[in-house]
């Protein structure tokens, strides 16, 4: 008798939609009753899975947020890299540096505006008082800065930066200017619309990087 091969395609897709049912919980959570009343037992009981299920799954409180976080930033759960994704090789097709800024202060404002209900209760709770929430911040505040170095490093190749600017001060500055916070004050809590912080950030990311100040 000769046994047929073993598949494993339905436990990886049943695996998949668990996972899928318990970062769509969490991200629900976190946006409804805010980071200090999300836990591990919570996100089990809503999803209807064990706490350990989700241990083996994802991981604990801070695994779940970053989880939550990448797969809004990406706007789906595929594993490609966003230096891969056609939102940032756009960049490329840029014919000039104002046309590079305008574009990228675009993609900017998308991915802030994806992660806004993710960030927004820890923008606002001081989260240095949580191991889980300070971990997961400092993170996607690296993961930022290696983004925002792809992106001031095309720049550089391509069009160039102001004389006297090293790459490094135009990283610090358009890391600091795409930060979620700064998203979060002017968009969130001051009530401007995406459209007018999109055209303030590409403003602000000419004047300080370009040669002439765009």
């Amino acid at each position: 008798m000769t046994r047929r091969p073993y598949d494993s395609s339905s436990r990886r897709d049943a695996a998949a939609l668990t996972r899928h049912r318990i970062i769509a919980t969490t991200t629900h959570l976190l946006a409804s009753r805010g980071y200090d009343d999300l836990s591990v037992s919570v996100v089990a009981s809503e999803a209807g899975v064990s706490p350990q299920t989700i241990y083996n799954s994802i991981g604990g409180k801070g695994a779940l947020l970053k989880a939550c976080y990448d797969v809004a930033l990406a706007g789906d759960e595929k594993e490609i890299p966003m230096s891969s994704r056609p939102e940032f090789l756009a960049l490329g097709q840029a014919s000039s540096a104002r046309e590079f800024l305008v574009r990228y202060a675009a993609w900017a404002c998308i991915l802030n505006a994806r992660v806004a209900g993710i960030l927004a209760p820890l923008v606002a709770l001081e989260a240095s008082r949580d191991a889980g929430a300070a971990g997961f911040l400092a993170v996607i505040d690296r993961e930022r800065r290696i983004g925002s170095t792809h992106a001031m490093t095309q720049l550089q190749q391509r069009f160039g930066l102001r004389q006297g600017q090293s790459l490094e001060t135009a990283v610090d500055i358009c890391w600091t200017l795409n930060s979620p916070e700064l998203y979060a004050r002017l968009v969130v809590r001051c009530g401007w619309s995406t459209a007018a912080f999109e055209s303030w950030l590409a403003r602000e990311l000419r004047a300080s990087l370009l040669p002439d100040g765009g």
